[in-house]
């Protein structure tokens, strides 16, 4: 995996979301009303919300935003009920796109997938037909800059709270758990005061497709900007080498 710069690609999705924060800030809120739904308000007794408090933070969500959003969800049994789905297709020259969607209407955004691949010129695929080109794992990307301890150190501490695996890249250190760990790794590194740039379970790709032609490159932009810019997708996973 190494020559892939997870830090870089993350700093870009930040940087891309700095002009629309409401963008994030809407697919966190959406994320916080389903963990309370499922596990209740309590953060304590519900790892899943614990993450998604993680992910804010890490996103720059005031605490306030994240207060009122846990108790707007807790408090409303008639709020929105927002779905998973998840869809799976190909954009130019064969790169494989998987796109994490939270929905109160999945035609709507059955409608507005489909219409993102076609507008780049790739099509949506049946369930599981790139999904198997990924592993899904929790991934936690730690800026060198923020980082006072040690790789080795670091490493150490990372596999003693359960990792599987352990990556130092030019600007960061990268750290894979096995999904069913991830919180418990997550945890163990806040408690441990170690700064994260991002904490989340992933899918990475197995391996990476370069795109050399322009019409490539303007067709995997325009998939991945339009569903960036639908506020059901969650998160879009491909293993386009950027």
């Amino acid at each position: 995996m190494s020559g892939h710069s997870k830090f870089a690609n993350i700093k870009h999705k930040k940087e891309k979301n700095d002009a629309a924060k409401g963008k994030i800030f809407t697919i966190i809120g959406r994320e916080i009303a389903v963990a309370v739904k499922e596990g209740g308000p309590d953060p304590a007794n519900n790892s899943r919300l614990r993450d998604v408090i993680a992910k804010a933070k890490a996103n720059n969500m005031p605490n306030d935003t994240i207060d009122r959003g846990i108790k707007k969800a807790a408090g409303d049994a008639n709020s929105v009920n927002y779905e998973y789905v998840s869809y799976e297709g190909y954009g130019p020259n064969g790169t494989a796109i998987i796109v994490d969607a939270l929905t109160d209407n999945k035609n709507r955004t059955a409608a507005n997938v489909r219409n993102a691949f076609t507008k780049g010129k790739g099509n949506v695929g049946t369930p599981g037909c790139v999904s198997y080109m990924f592993d899904k794992k929790g991934q936690i990307i730690i800026d060198k800059e923020n980082c006072d301890m040690d790789a080795d150190d670091l490493m150490m501490a990372a596999l003693d709270a359960g990792a599987e695996d352990f990556n130092e890249e030019e600007d960061s250190f990268e750290i894979i758990t096995d999904p069913d760990s991830f919180s418990e790794v997550r945890q163990a590194l806040e408690e441990a005061g170690i700064e994260m740039a991002s904490a989340e379970v992933t899918m990475i790709p197995q391996t990476y497709v370069e795109l050399t032609d322009e019409q490539d490159l303007y067709c995997i932009n325009k998939i991945l900007d339009l569903l960036d810019a639908d506020d059901d997708v969650q998160q879009v996973y491909h293993n386009w080498d950027e």
